[in-house]
């Protein structure tokens, strides 16, 4: 069964860290490009990054530039998003998704059918 599955979320104080991972099984990631997207409440999901397969290039929504860095571990089959300085306007469900053909830019803007479960992230005081 192909799957990734979302991990690493949490409860954090503004101000502070968390890495997310997205993990996958079933195939392997080195061929895909992998985004990172969110939704918060009552808002729609956006893409928050997204990285290359082949130069590891990667786009950033303006909201979450120099906060926010992903990265992909092709040997662990596994791709990050480490978030900085958090806000509580980051707080949001966090989701990963896979893609074989659109490039980065394309991929965080596109609208995907399919979503796993996701990791909560709350950055709350």
């Amino acid at each position: 069964q192909l799957q990734l599955v979302e991990s690493g979320g949490g409860l954090v104080q503004p101000g502070g860290s968390l890495r997310l991972s997205c993990a996958a099984s079933g195939f392997t990631l080195d061929y895909y490009a992998i985004g990172w997207f969110r939704q918060a409440p009552g808002k729609e999901r956006e893409g928050v990054s997204c990285i290359s397969s082949s130069d590891g290039s990667a786009y950033y929504a303006d909201s979450v530039k120099g906060r926010f860095t992903i990265s992909r571990d092709n040997a662990k089959n596994t791709v990050y998003l480490q978030m900085n300085s958090l806000k509580p306007e980051d707080t949001a469900v966090y989701y990963c998704v896979a893609d074989p053909l659109r490039t980065v830019q394309a991929m965080c803007a596109h609208t995907y059918d399919y979503w796993g479960q996701g990791t909560q992230v709350t950055v709350s005081s």
